[in-house]
């Protein structure tokens, strides 16, 4: 009787952890966009903040190297924002990793036929993930006050990481248009959220730091 009694106490206790082992991604998800809520704002409202620079967020290039939606209304809303006064400065920072990968030159270029002097427009070839943009914005661009530009989905993350890192942030969403497979995405950036909560906790370094460029110099020195 005692054998049975404490096999169904520990099926019990395992049911338990189980239970509550779920629910931590789904707190840690609600908690990452709790936490940012109040510094998300319109491109009106972050007219007058005048950060370090505006940091744009790389996604896909299309086959001929030029940008996917979700990436052109990121860029457009960035040029927009700097055209309102947000910052003088553009920062562009994603995957350069491959000579058939380059994010940020295709960014540049977009910001540059729209009108932003060339001389403004940073690049940051090495920002392979959401975190290491952050974490080399702070260290490489020495960047201090910055605002974040991203569809709204993933601007939550974004933002909660900047803060962690020591970053004065804020965020503007650039969804202009529906995407395909956002259903997907919506699924990766909650794994993402977690993922991220966990690196703000012991903050590794990026894959590639290297030289500091300052954010209060020219832009040409990123060129590549």
């Amino acid at each position: 009787m005692k054998r049975k009694y404490r096999m169904k106490k520990l099926l019990v206790i395992i049911a338990v952890l189980m239970f509550t082992g779920a629910w931590i991604p789904v707190g840690v998800n609600a908690y990452v966009k709790h936490a940012v809520k109040n510094v998300l704002l319109t491109a009106e409202e972050a007219a007058s903040l005048n950060t370090d620079c505006i940091l744009v967020l790389g996604a896909g290039v299309w086959a001929d190297g030029t940008p996917s939606h979700m990436l052109e209304d990121r860029v457009l809303q960035g040029v927009y924002l700097h055209r309102l006064g947000a910052s003088d400065r553009l920062l562009m920072s994603g995957d350069h990793g491959r000579k058939d990968s380059d994010e940020v030159n295709a960014m540049k270029k977009l910001a540059v036929e729209k009108g932003v002097e060339p001389d403004k427009v940073f690049m940051d070839h090495a920002g392979f993930s959401t975190y290491e943009s952050m974490y080399r914005a702070k260290e490489v661009f020495g960047v201090r006050t910055v605002l974040i530009v991203t569809q709204k989905y993933h601007l939550y993350r974004a933002v909660y990481i900047a803060e962690k890192l020591g970053l004065e942030a804020w965020g503007v969403a650039s969804d202009q248009r529906s995407y395909a497979g956002q259903d997907a995405r919506n699924t990766r950036e909650f794994l993402a959220r977690n993922k991220d909560f966990f690196f703000c906790l012991f903050q590794p370094k990026p894959t590639y730091l290297g030289e500091t460029v300052p954010i209060s110099g020219s832009g040409a020195l990123t060129d590549d």
